[in-house]
């Protein structure tokens, strides 16, 4: 199974704050990601590469829309 993306989707990125998932989020922008959010438990209020931290998955969709 695929999923399929465009430049108007709106992605959030869960570990955003790990290792890796900076990283991966960083790459992503690069490549024209439209990330609106990210997602670690206990980080909520922090930013990685610009991108909103939120506590839930909840939290991020709620205040952002994001759809993937």
């Amino acid at each position: 199974m695929s999923i399929l993306l465009n430049r108007e989707t709106r992605v959030l990125v869960q570990g955003i704050t790990g290792k890796i998932g900076r990283v991966q989020t960083k790459w992503m922008l690069d490549y024209g990601t439209n990330i609106v959010a990210g997602v670690t438990p206990g980080r909520g209020g922090e930013e990685v590469e610009g991108v909103p931290v939120y506590n839930t998955v909840a939290e991020a969709v709620r205040e952002h829309g994001a759809e993937a």
